[in-house]
């Protein structure tokens, strides 16, 4: 069983309820952000924090905890849902909302879901063979914030599945930005690049950034698709992937096809910190 918070209330998950007037079912007016815990630990809370604050900041949402009130509820929470049969560690979901709103548009006092959840880890066989993914041409709006509109990927989940793809990769005008749920890096040499705009700034991917600081050159700069073509390396990173290799983006093979060195030392850097976090 798995517990969750709304609004200053505790329960399991499945007997919390949002009311049908709440702006982030009327207008799709919300903003979420998801986090592991390691060893019973919040993974990079500050960091965390701050991301979520500034999306809330950026959608005129004011936090209705403070950052200490919102970590004794993640204590709480995954100590209940590890006593109710849970896992030792869990992920973290936070959902806020513009609330109810009496007129259907303004923002009252916003409504604050968070939710402890199973974890559902990427499968082996794609951190040993790659993935592939294909190209769209766009760009989400507010990038900078973790909004919970989704409806971008929904609509290609199809063309995805169709291409024997796992995700997609944005593109607007030949410069990059971020797969659908996570960021995007290239290996060049010794040169690691990541886009610095029109993205989420990924908690991973700044991990990713910091582990790799005396090994690479690391870059944040615009990224084009022709860097695509003599790019040794890609990969992907987010919560639940780590640093997951990209061997293909739509028609083009990256590198030799093959997972790359690179790639794998920086997925054993983050997972030898994760293990000790």
């Amino acid at each position: 069983m798995y517990y969750g918070y709304f609004n200053g209330t505790i329960a399991p998950t499945d007997q919390l309820a949002v009311g049908v007037t709440d702006l982030g079912l009327l207008r799709g007016y919300g903003l979420f952000d998801y986090f592991l815990t390691y060893n019973g630990r919040p993974f990079q809370w500050d960091w965390y924090w701050e991301r979520f604050q500034n999306s809330a900041t950026r959608l005129h949402l004011p936090l209705p905890i403070s950052k200490s009130e919102t970590y004794t509820v993640l204590m709480d929470l995954l100590e209940r849902s590890v006593g109710a049969g849970a896992p030792a560690d869990v992920a973290f979901r936070f959902v806020m909302t513009g609330g109810y709103a009496p007129d259907s548009i303004s923002v009252v006092r916003p409504n604050l879901l968070i939710l402890t959840e199973e974890i559902h880890p990427t499968p082996q066989s794609q951190y040993e063979q790659g993935i592939k993914v294909i190209l769209d041409e766009y760009v989400r709006e507010m990038a900078e914030v973790k909004s919970t509109d989704y409806k971008r990927l929904i609509l290609m989940a199809q063309a995805i599945r169709s291409a024997g793809a796992s995700d997609v990769l944005f593109q607007k005008g030949g410069e990059i930005s971020e797969l659908s749920r996570s960021n995007f890096f290239i290996v060049k040499g010794d040169q690691l690049i990541t886009p610095n705009r029109n993205i989420l700034h990924g908690i991973t991917r700044r991990t990713v950034m910091q582990l790799a600081q005396g090994d690479f050159d690391v870059q944040e700069r615009p990224v084009l698709l022709s860097d695509l073509y003599d790019a040794d390396e890609a990969f992907t990173t987010s919560s639940t992937k780590r640093v997951l290799p990209i061997t293909q983006i739509g028609e083009l093979t990256i590198g030799d096809g093959y997972v790359g060195p690179k790639s794998t030392f920086l997925l054993e850097r983050f997972d030898e910190l994760v293990k000790n976090w």
